[in-house]
């Protein structure tokens, strides 16, 4: 059976590349005048893991165009989120919709980050961990689940250790008392939804040099 990773094009080192440059520009022009810099901060601790560790795992596997392009989508994401805090991301008011209520940039980015980074995991693991029949959708999905929680338990200690309104712009729970529990279902769905869309590009798409119908 041909492995995710077998079956996309890899991209090329010019469009990683390009990706990896644009990301930087944008997270440059967002990292002037945050809305909360100290938050900032603790939003971008992890990316300064993520990054270097993505670029890393692509020079070791070489992740397809589409896996680059859906990390390149979450990461532009997140350096928005962060400049603003999630739950400040006035993306209403740049769409022209009623202010009031709760803001949802921050539940809509844990479904993302399902969505998106889901890819990344599947070409990841099918070249490390060789798995077979339905394990090939239950331990990415599992392993994506886990990251989630593992998160929201880091906000809700960086919450603790921090508090007052740094832990709470950390935090983004706007009143949430669920807000942990609902994130992490948004990222579980995103997870679902991201590999089934892979699956539906992973039977669409074939390499030029591999044999069969395209």
């Amino acid at each position: 059976m041909a492995s995710y990773a077998d079956r996309f094009p890899e991209a090329s080192p010019r469009y990683a590349l390009g990706l990896l440059v644009v990301y930087l520009c944008w997270w440059v022009v967002l990292a002037v005048n945050p809305l909360y810099p100290d938050d900032w901060l603790l939003e971008n601790v992890l990316v300064a893991i993520a990054v270097p560790l993505a670029c890393y795992s692509h020079l070791r596997i070489r992740f397809s165009a589409y896996t680059l392009g859906a990390l390149f989508l979450f990461l532009c994401l997140h350096a928005l989120g962060a400049h603003y805090t999630y739950a400040e991301v006035p993306y209403r008011q740049w769409l022209g919709l009623a202010m009031d209520g709760r803001n949802h940039f921050d539940r809509g980015v844990h479904f993302l980050f399902g969505l998106l980074v889901m890819p990344a995991y599947l070409e990841l693991l099918s070249r490390r961990a060789a798995l077979q029949g339905i394990w090939r959708a239950i331990v990415p999905i599992a392993f994506l689940m886990a990251q989630s929680e593992l998160y929201e338990i880091i906000e809700w200690q960086a919450a603790l250790r921090f508090g007052g309104e740094l832990g709470m712009a950390y935090l983004g729970t706007q009143g949430d008392v669920w807000d942990a529990q609902k994130d992490s279902a948004a990222a579980a769905l995103g997870a679902v939804t991201g590999l089934l869309m892979y699956k539906a590009a992973f039977r669409l798409c074939r390499r030029p040099d591999m044999p069969g119908p395209r």
